[in-house]
């Protein structure tokens, strides 16, 4: 395979459907890197000492879309040897134990990978219009991220 043919991807999807680590993974494999980074963000079955029964995710899709990409473009500004960035949020319910959110970043040695993985997840929650509801055992909550820009202006 020329390197040429493995032109670089983003793969970016928002569904309701399950997540899959599989598949996101074998989104990025390349024979021309040596690294494939994951991050995976699971529903937990607590906060602060209340019981969570699932979380709920809603999305301004077409700009959540937009946002994303523009974090892969900044990804392939800050790291030029990244080959492939692979985004799935999920959206909907999301049951404990299951995965919101996968990310996987390869490229030919590790620490590339590695640090753009922790770069897109922290950036999407600061600037991706993704929010998320928290359905505890007598009542919900509507979680902002700390790390959001638009939370902290009016503070």
């Amino acid at each position: 395979m020329e390197e040429s043919e493995d032109v670089p991807k983003d793969f970016i999807k928002l569904k309701a459907e399950k997540l899959s680590v599989d598949e996101v993974s074998e989104l990025v494999v390349s024979p021309y890197c040596g690294a494939v980074s994951l991050f995976i963000g699971t529903t937990r079955n607590n906060f602060e000492g209340k019981k969570v029964i699932h979380l709920e995710y809603e999305a301004y899709t077409s700009m959540a879309e937009t946002e994303i990409k523009k974090i892969c473009r900044d990804v392939r500004q800050k790291w030029p040897s990244v080959k492939h960035i692979a985004v799935h949020h999920r959206l909907g319910v999301v049951p404990i134990t299951e995965a919101s959110v996968i990310i996987a970043v390869s490229s030919p040695h590790r620490a590339e990978s590695l640090e753009a993985v922790m770069y897109c997840i922290n950036t999407l929650k600061a600037s991706v219009p993704i929010w998320k509801k928290e359905i505890y055992e007598d009542e919900y909550s509507w979680k902002e991220n700390k790390e959001c820009f638009w939370a902290n202006s009016e503070k």
